[in-house]
């Protein structure tokens, strides 16, 4: 699968006030929506506007916003005064959509990504996703939508648009990369970790599962969690970034003294704390070139040097 590239918007991005749109013809749905999932799993904070240490739902579409050039206001209710309104049957990737969770009018706003999706910061799991029209929580709390950008579509980047850890099998060389069943069936090992209970708690590894036991114990002591729609994916790959956060967590490193800094990993980028915390435990140099490849899926053989390195 070709490789992903966040797309600048250029000096022609027109921003227009009050009822207007902001239209973002050098940004495509695919910069927005691979923007916003890059995030997920940052940590959510009321008030928080830290990517890193934690974000309310507002502080994060803002942030994702503000990566494409795109100015919205702090508040969810002050962001429901942007753009324009949007029907729910016309909704668009790249929409913002508005839930009343408080009883008491707007409280939450999150990011439309089509297929009945929606990526937001919440209370109990940080930035995830979530069906818009879930019977149990969120569809009795949509409120409205506004369009307050319009977003281009680029054809050559229309290679399934979907949730992270839904990437089809077709699409990766599992005998090169490591999908995160294999990531899991390798650290369990190496941790040591009992893996008799087969009762996965995932919906979709059931107990007969190769991974089952490896999931069910990772899940146990919280390494690993699933999506939005209670999924493990086993059979999908893991970013560099996300496995630093498994790493991190799974062997409970600290900071030990000066990290390298990478040109790929801002300040305030969610894994910045993940990947300082391995640089620096001299778990990993980066790619060479002043890189760490935080978006880049993680090859077997790399796995294989992070858990020699983790273990000696």
């Amino acid at each position: 699968m070709k490789k992903r590239w966040l797309l600048p918007v250029f000096a022609s991005f027109m921003i227009f006030t009050g009822v207007g749109a902001n239209n973002a013809e050098a940004a495509t749905v695919a910069d927005l929506t691979n923007t916003a999932k890059d995030y997920i799993g940052a940590p959510y904070k009321f008030g928080g506007t830290n990517i890193s240490t934690g974000v309310d739902c507002s502080a994060y579409t803002q942030f994702v916003f503000s990566k494409l050039d795109i100015s919205l206001d702090r508040t969810s209710r002050a962001q429901y005064q942007q753009g324009t309104s949007v029907s729910k049957n016309e909704l668009e990737a790249g929409d913002l959509v508005f839930f009343n969770t408080s009883g008491s009018g707007i409280s939450h706003v999150g990011i439309y990504i089509g297929s009945g999706k929606f990526i937001s910061a919440t209370p109990s799991s940080g930035v995830r996703i979530d069906k818009i029209n879930d019977p149990y929580y969120w569809g009795s709390r949509y409120v409205g939508a506004k369009r307050v950008a319009e977003f281009t579509t680029d054809t050559k980047e229309e290679v399934k648009v979907v949730a992270k850890g839904e990437v089809k099998n077709a699409e990766i060389d599992f005998s090169y990369y490591a999908s995160r069943g294999e990531v899991a069936l390798q650290l369990s090992k190496v941790l040591g970790l009992d893996t008799s209970d087969t009762n996965s708690p995932f919906l979709d590894v059931k107990y007969t599962s190769k991974y089952a036991g490896a999931a069910t114990a990772l899940g146990k002591i919280g390494i690993f969690s699933g999506d939005g729609n209670g999924k493990f994916n086993p059979n999908s790959p893991i970013t560099r970034g996300q496995l630093a956060k498994v790493l991190v967590e799974a062997f409970d490193l600290k900071q030990q003294g000066n990290a390298e800094n990478f040109s790929d990993i801002s300040a305030s980028h969610w894994t910045k704390d993940y990947v300082s915390i391995l640089s620096s435990n001299k778990i990993t140099n980066g790619k060479g070139n002043g890189t760490f490849g935080v978006n880049d899926k993680v090859t077997l053989k790399h796995l294989d040097v992070f858990l020699d390195r983790l273990t000696q």
